[in-house]
């Protein structure tokens, strides 16, 4: 534990501890909502251990909620979380040799993990990166939603508050600054427009996976510049 934060600078572990922040406040936000919604405190705390990916909680949260099939909201969560494929092929060094720590890094891995294991060149910085964000991250969110769900059977209306704007808001926080990068700038645009014309007349969760198709304009978008 000690070696991994000592290869890691202070503006790493500033950045670490920014996005663990936001976390807490996503993670309380989702506690709230869920016992706010009429689901027992046990369940986001069972769900955020399990299951610790926080777009699929959210959507199974809110299909449930709003009457849908739970099966159909666990399917809907899976969609989201098959960019987690590409991911593993993406930053597999990062995770060690062993399946018991690739078990637990697969676990541990999340959008933030993996991007700021990807933003490092060495591989072991790049494995230090990548344990302590998936550590942190856990933590963070599990503190978070523990305070949120029994703040929400306190509150009772959790929509009084804002708190499911909270989820996007933070999303949004992380995007902005890669978009200054203009490499990224048409691969995001285009997942955009394109999520946003499917999102009316699809499923939850098949936009956002239809929108990956940015990824492969920025893919053609290197290989050009290579073979200039």
């Amino acid at each position: 534990m000690r070696s991994i934060w000592r290869t890691l600078d202070r503006r790493i572990i500033r950045d670490i501890g920014l996005v663990g922040l936001a976390s807490t406040i996503v993670g309380l936000s989702y506690g709230a909502i869920s016992v706010g919604s009429g689901f027992p405190v046990w369940l986001p705390m069972l769900m955020s251990v399990v299951v610790f990916a926080g777009a699929s909680q959210f959507m199974f949260i809110g299909i449930v909620a709003s009457g849908g099939n739970p099966v159909a909201a666990v399917l809907a969560g899976l969609l989201v979380n098959t960019r987690h494929l590409p991911f593993g092929f993406a930053i597999g060094d990062a995770m060690g040799t062993g399946w018991a720590a690739r078990l637990a890094g697969s676990h541990l891995m999340a959008d933030e993990t993996v991007a700021f294991a990807l933003a490092q060149e060495d591989t072991r910085r790049r494995r230090a990166v990548y344990w302590a964000c998936g550590m942190t991250l856990f933590v963070c969110w599990n503190v978070g939603v523990v305070t949120g769900a029994y703040a929400g059977s306190a509150i009772g209306d959790t929509d009084a508050f804002g708190l499911d704007a909270a989820f996007p808001a933070v999303l949004l926080a992380l995007v902005v600054p890669s978009l200054k990068d203009r490499a990224t700038r048409l691969p995001v645009a285009i997942g955009v427009v394109v999520a946003l014309a499917t999102s009316a007349f699809l499923p939850a969760g098949l936009p956002v996976l239809l929108a990956l198709v940015g990824v492969f304009a920025a893919l053609d978008r290197k290989k050009a510049e290579v073979t200039c």
